[in-house]
């Protein structure tokens, strides 16, 4: 049994796609972004929009690893992998350029996850899931705001956080144009590009561009 649509005839086999599909003639827009209140007609919309603010990115391309937060951006990347990829995928007719591309490509279909955490015994398909799920056991925060000092053990979490900076940012560093809201913050940055470690260890003289890296480091002295 098919559903109709009245406005368009377009046609579909399940009542709740007609449905769906109605809102685009209606203009109806019943799910709201709890970020920044902008409506969309769909679901699926809703949730590629959400990507904006979290950082997500659950597209990877499987030649380079990059990420995407579209399918459609995905897609368009992967044209700039053309050339010789003698390797096929026999379960969807994907090719790659390296042999280990595919094996890695084929725990997809198979569900093989050969990266165990040692911790927990959870099981990981790729290694790099493996090294991020590992932060949740020794709180590695490897991502650090440069307004705040707040430190991150994932990307997507840090980018949903310097949302909240979002106030006037009249401090410029003239070598890369980043802004900052506060001077001292501004003064703290420049030592990326200088090099310049002001905080040093009374124990071992190694020094530190930040006095929260000096104050880590001095614990490995108690």
């Amino acid at each position: 049994k098919s559903y109709r649509c009245e406005e368009c005839s377009r046609q579909f086999s399940r009542m709740s796609n007609l449905k769906a599909h109605m809102q685009s003639h209606t203009g109806e827009k019943p799910y709201r972004c709890e970020k920044c209140s902008r409506q969309f007609s769909h679901l699926g919309s809703l949730k590629k929009h959400i990507r904006t603010h979290t950082g997500e990115k659950p597209y990877r391309c499987e030649e380079c690893s990059r990420q995407f937060s579209r399918l459609s951006n995905l897609k368009t990347h992967m044209q700039t992998h053309r050339g010789d990829k003698p390797y096929r995928c026999e379960e969807c007719g994907w090719h790659f350029g390296k042999l280990c591309n595919l094996a890695r490509h084929m725990r997809t279909h198979t569900g093989e996850k050969p990266y165990r955490c040692e911790k927990c015994s959870r099981k990981f398909s790729q290694l790099g899931s493996l090294e991020r799920h590992m932060r949740s056991h020794t709180g590695d925060k490897p991502y650090r705001c440069e307004e705040c000092s707040g430190q991150f053990s994932r990307l997507s979490n840090l980018k949903t956080h310097m949302q909240t900076h979002t106030v006037c940012k009249p401090y410029r560093c003239e070598e890369c144009s980043r802004q900052f809201g506060k001077l001292s913050n501004l003064a703290r940055h420049i030592r990326t590009h200088t090099g310049e470690k002001p905080y040093r260890c009374e124990e071992c003289s190694r020094q530190f561009s930040r006095l929260e890296n000096l104050e880590k480091h001095m614990q490995s002295h108690m």
